[in-house]
């Protein structure tokens, strides 16, 4: 057999491919190198074990920081008007520009912070939790510790953010919904709460600092609540600031029943009857949930008001209109159908003693009773806060659908 030598010259182009082939291979093979910025690693935030927080941020060239937050004792959280501004406290520069603040030792809970670099508002570049709010973005702490809250191992439902079409509003929105354990499987329908926000937060808040499916995870897990499907829709149909006029019927009425609740009746397994549907909300939810059902009232089984009421029922305060007649007045023939309240098992309050709005929620309780509702009113300890909000949802859910 004749064998045939290639020219050295050819062995040479071939042994030059090969290595590049193999460069580029290995090149191909390694991640792109980016310079990386050099500077002292930050942790933010730091919760320690007996329920302090550090907060910090790597901000050399700052004059001032300041830590901000609206439930964080003893500046933000006391439960006065959330109406006044919250200015935050100093944090205290460090060596190669950390700055830092411990606070606490705080009660268990979520807590939402910004800081204040120079007058702009910030949220912590070191901490990827955060929780949105009305036209708003927070990051997000957790202290444990409370049981009925904590992230446990038990069976998990779901969180989904799914966007409708409001035809109400001519446009897309955005709510979220809670399905609990074992709705994949498939089977069987559930009762529906609706669960509405306040004033200064929106629709991902009942979830992230509302913690409202791990709640919701515990309680059924326990035995201590029903399985159920829980909408949370976002309250804010545009801009909006204290001082503003509270519609009674507004344009979140018109989504809310033309579009948020046909749209869950139809794409999740659950009854669409008075009796395994509830409504209920906090703060300017539990407004909404008031002026949504008494005119409606047959719709709903049970009603929740958190921190809330008819707001200005006192004649004064956020949604009093001078010259205008009474609530009651207004309302009068829905308030006196007796036939549209045997069906309605539940009406239950709950505000703080600190709270802004207890005079709202004392004038709002007295209006209901003397038209013949059977109410539930708790006076609770605290204000205007998610402590006490996540408190009433986990009595509250436990007496729905019984």
């Amino acid at each position: 057999m004749q064998t045939r030598t290639l020219p050295r010259m050819t062995l040479a182009v071939l042994a030059t491919f090969s290595l590049a082939v193999v460069t580029f291979a290995q090149e191909a093979q390694e991640p792109p190198r980016f310079p990386t910025p050099q500077g002292p690693q930050v942790t933010s935030p730091e919760v320690h074990e007996d329920g302090r927080i550090s907060f910090r941020i790597l901000a050399p060239k700052a004059e001032a920081v300041r830590l901000g937050g609206t439930d964080i004792p003893p500046e933000g959280g006391s439960g006065a008007n959330p109406m006044v501004a919250f200015q935050g406290r100093p944090m205290n520069k460090g060596e190669k520009g950390i700055w830092e603040l411990t606070v606490g030792p705080l009660e268990p809970g979520a807590y939402r912070y910004q800081f204040v670099v120079d007058g702009v508002n910030v949220v912590d570049p070191r901490n990827p939790a955060t929780s949105e709010s009305n036209e708003n973005a927070w990051s997000l702490v957790y202290v444990p510790g409370a049981e009925f809250m904590d992230t446990r191992d038990v069976p998990r439902g779901s969180v989904a953010e799914v966007t409708y079409y409001s035809k109400a509003l001519k446009r897309f929105r955005r709510m979220h919904v809670y399905t609990p354990p074992g709705y994949e499987s498939g089977e069987g329908r559930f009762p529906v709460l609706y669960l509405l926000h306040g004033a200064f937060d929106c629709d991902d808040s009942w979830t992230s600092v509302g913690r409202a499916g791990f709640i919701l995870d515990n309680l059924i897990a326990a035995g201590k609540a029903e399985p159920m499907v829980v909408a949370m829709p976002a309250g804010h149909t545009g801009p909006f600031h204290f001082g503003m006029p509270l519609p009674e019927v507004g344009e979140f009425s018109a989504d809310f029943t033309g579009d948020v609740m046909p749209w869950i009746e139809s794409h999740y397994r659950v009854h669409a009857d008075r009796a395994h549907r509830a409504l209920a909300g906090l703060s300017m939810g539990g407004g909404q949930t008031l002026n949504i059902a008494i005119r409606d009232l047959e719709r709903y089984g049970y009603l929740g008001v958190f921190s809330s009421g008819v707001f200005g029922i006192t004649g004064q305060g956020p949604g009093a209109r001078p010259g205008e007649a009474p609530w009651t007045e207004r309302h009068a023939d829905a308030l006196n159908d007796a036939a549209a309240r045997e069906g309605l098992k539940l009406v239950w309050f709950a505000t703080g003693k600190e709270d802004f709005l207890l005079e709202t929620s004392r004038a709002t309780v007295a209006a209901l009773r003397e038209h013949g509702f059977e109410v539930v009113f708790k006076e609770t300890d605290g204000g205007h806060t998610w402590k006490n909000w996540r408190e009433y949802l986990n009595e509250f859910a436990p007496q729905l659908f019984r």
